[in-house]
């Protein structure tokens, strides 16, 4: 008879501390990511580039090859070594990072984001997967959602750093600065975390793996394979298409938001670091731990859970970001800001473990990537890029205050978001894989 007993998880301490540095290295992801929200203002003033400029270089430059490269290189780690691909990847984004402090003309830089998001590329699928690997499934919501954690604390570090060291020195310095810090951390990464056994906490037979990932190719799928057990689901569509119509407001307002914050409330380089870094932190740490507990709490009963607790969360989100936009004061529009970034986040956790069960276990990393792809490629590419596009448009009428009224009209791409993430909820227990 076969044995179906699911394997004990690794011992606790190890599995949090490889936890831990996932969420260190997710961390740098987003500082090198995002640190150009804060800068760009002083490069602009430089090298004299205009908003739509500026939207291309944070947005397509980045997206471009982030998004497309990481299907082959999440193909690479369901076969191979995930912890050698994540060495390789945090190595290379921090090299570019520290790189763009060369850059003297828009051309310049953005050859050097796209190689920050070449090296980009391979830090994220391999990770979801290492997590699903080293944490039972009841726990995987809270685990991602920390994992997440990297998002708030990224950004947040991204722009205080970038902002003070910019202020005191100049933008060079900021990445130069940054991007050795990521050099540091890749050999530690390598030589403290395992890469575990592949589907060894999930129930049942087919999901087993040798505990060598490098010797089974055959229970590595294709990705066409992949793809085609994905178009098959309505969920994954509308999951993945709900995060990417969150994120062109999400990523978009987060890149965008610097800005206004120094051109319509007059706020220096150095007090919009502080005030936007702290706003980022507790917002976010806050709603992506909330997103990640509801689910796993609710999902276990129902498991629309997740895919209906992110799309209440951007529903409520709305009209908070209107109200904080228009805030009085800047404390009131601090507290006002708060909500929405931590509802924008909230769906991290419970998307990310849905998308985890959507496919077995030597699928995931491929599955997540092809999250990613669409997740991103709209997200991140048409975010940054349609802010700084209206705000160009829009400034002949409402000159400095253009990027405001760039900013409000993102909205709808919350509303969209939640449509698709409520009619999610009502396909995901269908397309579940346990």
């Amino acid at each position: 008879m076969t044995d179906v007993t699911t394997p004990a998880a690794p011992p606790s301490r190890y599995r949090y501390y490889v936890l831990a540095i996932l969420i260190v290295v997710y961390t740098f992801n987003f500082i090198d990511r995002q640190i150009l929200g804060i800068l760009k203002d002083s490069i602009q003033t430089e090298l004299g580039l205009t908003d739509t400029q500026v939207g291309l270089m944070g947005g397509i430059a980045f997206a471009a090859l982030y998004s497309t490269l990481g299907i082959p290189i999440a193909w690479l780690a369901d076969r191979y070594s995930r912890t050698w691909i994540m060495t390789g990847a945090l190595t290379l984004w921090s090299g570019f990072t520290a790189a763009c402090a060369l850059a003297t003309s828009f051309w310049g830089l953005f050859a050097l984001r796209m190689g920050v998001g070449i090296g980009e590329a391979g830090g994220v699928a391999p990770a979801y997967s290492l997590i699903s690997d080293y944490f039972p499934p009841r726990q995987r919501g809270r685990a991602l959602a920390a994992f997440s954690f990297g998002i708030p604390l990224g950004m947040a570090l991204g722009i205080l750093l970038g902002g003070l060291i910019a202020a005191s020195i100049d933008w060079r310095a900021a990445f130069v600065v940054v991007g050795l810090a990521g050099l540091l951390i890749a050999p530690i990464f390598k030589l403290t975390v395992r890469d575990p056994k592949r589907g060894g906490l999930d129930a049942g037979p087919a999901d087993q793996a040798p505990a060598d990932p490098a010797a089974a190719p055959a229970k590595a799928a294709s990705v066409p394979q992949v793809f085609n057990l994905l178009r098959r689901k309505p969920s994954f569509w509308l999951l993945a298409f709900g995060a990417a119509a969150s994120s062109v407001c999400g990523y978009g307002v987060a890149f965008w938001l610097p800005t206004f914050f120094q051109r319509s409330l007059g706020l220096t380089l150095t007090e919009t670091a502080w005030y936007y870094s702290a706003i980022t932190l507790f917002g976010g740490v806050a709603g992506i731990w909330m997103g990640g507990a509801l689910a796993d709490r609710f999902g276990a009963k129902n498991r629309g859970a997740y895919a209906l607790a992110p799309a209440l969360a951007f529903l409520v989100a709305l009209p908070f970001f209107f109200l904080a936009l228009n805030a009085p004061t800047l404390p009131i529009a601090f507290f006002l800001f708060l909500i929405p970034t931590g509802l924008n986040l909230a769906w991290l956790g419970p998307v990310i473990t849905a998308v985890q069960h959507l496919a077995p276990p030597p699928m995931r990393a491929t599955a997540s990537a092809l999250f990613l792809l669409v997740n991103n490629l709209l997200g991140i590419a048409l975010g940054t890029y349609y802010f700084g596009w209206a705000s160009d448009l829009l400034k002949p009428w409402f000159g400095q205050e253009s990027i405001r009224y760039a900013i409000y009209s993102g909205g709808g791409f919350y509303l969209v978001a939640a449509t698709l993430l409520l009619l999610a909820s009502r396909s995901l227990r269908k397309d579940w894989v346990d």
